[in-house]
Formats: C-alpha cells, structure tokens, sequence
C-alpha cells in the first residue's frame, strides 16, 4: 500500500478532509499526484510551484489543494510512498529473487532512493518537523528492510556474517546524501561496499 507509515492504517492515506474514504476516481488522483509531484521536483526542486505539479498530473490546481492543502503535505506523501516502494522491494526480492540478488538489488534502489531526497532536503527536514515520528517510523522501516535482506543472503553463506543492517545503513547513507556525489560515483562505491559485503575466502598458502 502506497504511503502507509508504521502506526497508520493503510485507508487513512486516501480519507477526504472529513474522514470519508475516497471515492474511486479521488484516489487515483491522489496517486496521479503524487507521482506528478515527485516528477517535478526531481526536474526543477523542492521549490517547485504547486501550479507545475497539477499540469504534470492532469488535474485542476483545486484537485491538488483538495488533496493537498499546504506544499508540505505533497512533500510529506512523496516520502510516504517513496519510502513505501524501498521497503515494498525488499520484500519483493525476498519472494522473487535470490539472496545475493535481493541484496544487491535493494542496496541499488536504496541509493537512488537517497539521490532523488537531495532535491528537496529544505522541504523534507520541514515536514519532519511538522512530523517528528515520520522521520523515526520511516528510517525503522528501512532499517528493518535492509536487516531482512542482508539477514537473507547471510544465512545463505553470500554474504559476511560480522555486520548488521545498521552498520551497513551507517555506510551507505552518507554517500546517498552527498550533493557533489555523481551517479557514475555513486555506482561505483556501491559497486566496492558489495564486494566489501562478500564473505572472506580463506587463503590457501602454497607451500
């Protein structure tokens, strides 16, 4: 479910303002919003006019303050199901693909999870503090979806043993947030922490 955080019930996230669930049609404006919103603010920032997030959704600007009645609540919903889909992957690698895979596959989305968060910092640390449990549910909940895959892969003997998913968050999360870091860059320390990740092949000393 889209934008569900922990402590929320996933049919809160599409109520009208008087608590009635949405109707059909509302909803999938709703997620047409959202998904306009995060378009646009990868391609021009987190200050971004709410006029430009309505044209790119295909709505009136009075759809998208219906739904959203201050610029801080699109940005409150683009995490929400940002963080929702990062954690909806490793659950899905878990089912679908192999342990090393699922591993490596979500550390890759972590990073352009974390890359995509630099356009709009100003307005996210303002959200968190409208919000100060949305902060500390959602890092929870990524936490513990990179606990579950690199769990995974370890018990299947693909990856080292002597880390948890916070040391490996510790690592990788600053090198998300870096704003002179490039994709090219990105990739290819993503690329030396998985062979890092590897289990240590003892070494056989020829005679």
């Amino acid at each position: 479910m889209r934008g569900a955080v922990r402590g929320q019930h996933p049919d809160e996230l599409y109520q009208e303002a008087d608590s009635r669930p949405m109707r059909a049609d509302a909803r999938r404006n709703y997620e047409r919003l959202v998904d306009a919103a995060r378009k646009v603010f990868a391609d021009q920032g987190g200050g971004a006019s709410m006029e430009a997030i309505a044209k790119q959704a295909g709505v009136g600007v009075g759809t998208l303050y219906r739904h959203f009645p201050k610029r801080i609540d699109v940005v409150e919903a683009v995490y929400r199901d940002d963080v929702d889909q990062l954690v909806g992957l490793a659950d899905h690698g878990l089912v679908e693909l192999g342990p090393w895979a699922a591993l490596e596959g979500w550390l890759q989305a972590y990073v352009a999870y974390g890359r995509a968060k630099r356009t709009f910092l100003n307005e996210l640390h303002e959200a968190f503090e409208k919000n100060p449990d949305l902060k500390s549910a959602s890092r929870e909940r990524i936490f513990a979806a990179c606990n579950r895959v690199l769990a995974r892969a370890q018990e299947a003997g693909q990856a080292r043993s002597d880390i948890d998913g916070e040391d490996l968050m510790q690592l990788v999360s600053p090198m998300c947030m870096n704003s002179t870091l490039t994709v090219d860059q990105g990739e290819r320390l993503l690329a030396m922490v998985l062979d890092g990740l590897r289990p240590t092949v003892p070494q056989t000393v020829t005679p």
